[in-house]
């Protein structure tokens, strides 16, 4: 049994992780940002100090990308500045941190998903806040892992495939983009992932994804599909035809070779969707 510290325990994330470890026997301890400002390196070292955890699962992020991009600054102290303070102060207390980082860090522009080492490059400063968090926990913890995920689907609040289905149930219009790219990955199946990563003790860089990627268009196309919603269409368009704050990578898929090799391995995105909609008592066979 390992003491465990949850930084974003609040979140969707988070909560799931606590009682991921929980039902493992580990003896686990929540913190988020209403107790714990992450970019207050004088807050975050007397903590984590006190607390003295044997692992670091560093969850809590600013996730909206959007906001990101008309706030950089904040974007960079919250998850850069804030990563590499938790790093250094889990590294005071020889503490294993686990960094959840996001696909955003690459540009979109490879002709193949994504490998571990494959050299980031964001164009969005979100993405850029999270490769600066990495590099920050890199090199002030040798004790780390940087975990990356995409296109997470959680029960509770609002996610992608409730904003289809909520769409399609008032009789909107749907407009969805082809061309951006990126592994749907349920939000339970990742927190079972990363448990068993610290479990694990073996530092490194890996992909936290249900195995697979698809376009955000066919990923609703499946959405509706597996809901009873066949007859709805959507309109194909590309990025350029959604203008937003910020600028989301294109083909951004992401492959899972590091932690497979360990024995950690996500199911494929499918049937993943499939047991979210289960859960939720939508899914139409």
């Amino acid at each position: 049994m390992a003491r465990v510290l949850v930084t974003g325990s609040a979140g969707r994330l988070g909560s799931r992780l606590m009682g991921e470890l929980a039902g493992r026997g580990h003896d686990a301890h929540g913190v988020d940002r209403d107790v714990l400002d992450v970019a207050d390196w004088a807050a975050v070292r007397g903590f984590i100090g006190d607390l003295r955890p044997d692992i670091i699962i560093h969850a809590a992020a600013w996730t909206d990308v959007d906001g990101c991009a008309q706030e950089p600054a904040r974007a960079y102290a919250e998850n850069g500045l804030g990563a590499g303070n938790v790093a250094a102060a889990g590294a005071m207390v020889g503490a294993l941190v686990a960094y959840i980082s996001t696909n955003e860090v690459f540009d979109g522009l490879a002709e193949r998903a994504y490998w571990e080492y494959d050299a980031p490059h964001p164009i969005n400063p979100y993405g850029f806040s999270k490769w600066a968090g990495e590099q920050m926990v890199a090199r002030a913890n040798p004790r780390h892992q940087i975990i990356r995920t995409s296109w997470l689907f959680a029960h509770g609040g609002r996610n992608f495939i409730q904003s289809i289905l909520g769409a399609a149930q008032a009789g909107k219009p749907l407009r969805v983009v082809t061309d951006e790219v990126a592994n749907p990955t349920y939000n339970n199946d990742l927190a079972a992932a990363v448990v068993a990563l610290v479990e694990s003790g073996r530092p490194g860089t890996y992909h936290g994804v249900n195995e697979g990627y698809t376009s955000r268009y066919d990923f609703a196309r499946y959405i509706l599909d597996r809901t009873g919603y066949t007859d709805t269409p959507i309109a194909p368009i590309t990025r350029a035809d959604w203008p937003r704050p910020s600028t989301p990578p294109g083909a951004c898929g992401l492959v899972n070779h590091a932690a497979a090799a360990l024995g950690v391995r996500l199911r494929p995105w499918q049937p993943a969707v499939d047991a979210f909609l289960a859960a939720e008592g939508l899914l139409r066979e």
